[in-house]
């Protein structure tokens, strides 16, 4: 598909998360072009990009007229001060999610984009998740009836802390902040706000600093949803549990694009996004249980740069509106105080974060 023009990218960190997903998601994305990485460690990137231009700091990215988009993959405490350096430098920002370490930040960080007259969102990447997909048309064409549960689970199998920021003590550390987000987006964009939430976020394993064990209530009128997370589930496999009033579905396994990413997979190639699992709807017919698999939506995170592109040269929506991003930092933090409290808070819809 052709494009009037070419965004050009500076990635600023090339952790993790800058090297899998947003420096190979970038280059793969028709119309953007990753032009330049702000990284210490020049050889790892050129490992990986020979022609991308390396600097050492964000200033030297944001002082090049070439540089259109910014996009901030750098530790957590990073995001409020980098994000809102680059939109006053007249730059569009993309930041990777937690939005920022806490709601008053990002409500700076959304005030400063709105000065500054750009796009500022967030990389909520798992709306285009396999399963979530999945979920989607299941719900859209009504086979589920009335979703009354809904069990989303982000686990893993790591006894052994490890020595990064994300796992020692410090602002923006943890599970919660690492997977909250990606749950708390999934559920408010299938359901919408809930009326109240409880929480139990804590510390299991011997030594961590951070908190690795969640489990996470929103209360709507009949729905329930429940978002679930641990570093100690050996049987880690469970992905959703939906129950509803015409069904039931349930599916095991990750979305597989982190693991291709990882891999080295290029974004787009034959069998990316294709996830091998399918899920199982289970209805009941004359009280016995009828059980058929779901074959997978097929996935694709290109789809959200393809999207802030749109927004960038046409002036299309957001991808991830920044009023959906607020919502979920509000709700990262209701559930830490709801946790720290020991019961359940009520959502207020007056303070909706559009008011800002």
């Amino acid at each position: 598909m052709p494009h009037s023009r070419t965004v050009n990218v500076a990635l600023v960190g090339y952790g993790y998360v800058g090297k899998t997903f947003h420096a190979p998601l970038i280059a793969a994305t028709p119309g953007l072009a990753l032009a330049t990485v702000v990284s210490s460690d020049p050889a790892k990137v050129a490992a990986d990009h020979p022609d991308v231009r390396v600097v050492a700091d964000l200033d030297a990215a944001l002082a090049d007229p070439a540089i259109e988009l910014v996009v901030v993959a750098t530790p957590n405490a990073l995001h409020a001060p980098q994000a809102i350096a680059a939109l006053e430098a007249g730059k569009h920002v993309v930041v990777d999610k937690p939005f920022a370490l806490t709601v008053a930040e990002a409500r700076t960080m959304a005030r400063a984009a709105d000065r500054a007259g750009k796009l500022l969102t967030v990389f909520h990447n798992r709306r285009w998740d396999s399963d979530f997909l999945t979920l989607r048309r299941l719900i859209a064409e009504g086979g589920l009836g009335q979703i009354v549960q809904y069990e989303s689970h982000f686990d893993r199998f790591r006894p052994v802390v490890r020595d990064r920021w994300r796992e020692r003590a410090g602002p923006g550390a943890g599970a919660w902040m690492d997977l909250g987000p990606h749950l708390l987006d999934q559920a408010l964009a299938l359901f919408g706000e809930p009326l109240a939430i409880s929480a139990d976020i804590g510390v299991q394993r011997p030594g961590a600093g951070a908190d690795d064990y969640f489990h996470v209530v929103l209360r709507y009128p009949t729905l329930r949803v429940i978002l679930h997370g641990s570093l100690l589930t050996a049987a880690s496999d469970l992905r959703l549990a939906v129950h509803g009033t015409g069904g039931s579905f349930v599916k095991h396994g990750l979305d597989p694009q982190e693991a291709q990413l990882k891999a080295g997979m290029v974004p787009g190639a034959p069998g990316y996004g294709r996830d091998s699992r399918h899920g199982v709807l289970t209805t009941v017919e004359n009280d016995v249980q009828v059980h058929a698999d779901v074959s997978p939506e097929p996935a694709d995170y290109r789809a959200f740069y393809a999207g802030v592109r749109e927004a960038i040269v046409t002036g299309a929506p957001s991808p991830v509106p920044v009023d959906e991003a607020l919502r979920v930092m509000d709700l990262l933090e209701l559930a830490r105080a709801a946790s720290e409290e020991r019961r359940e808070l009520a959502v207020d819809p007056s303070s909706q974060t559009l008011s800002r």
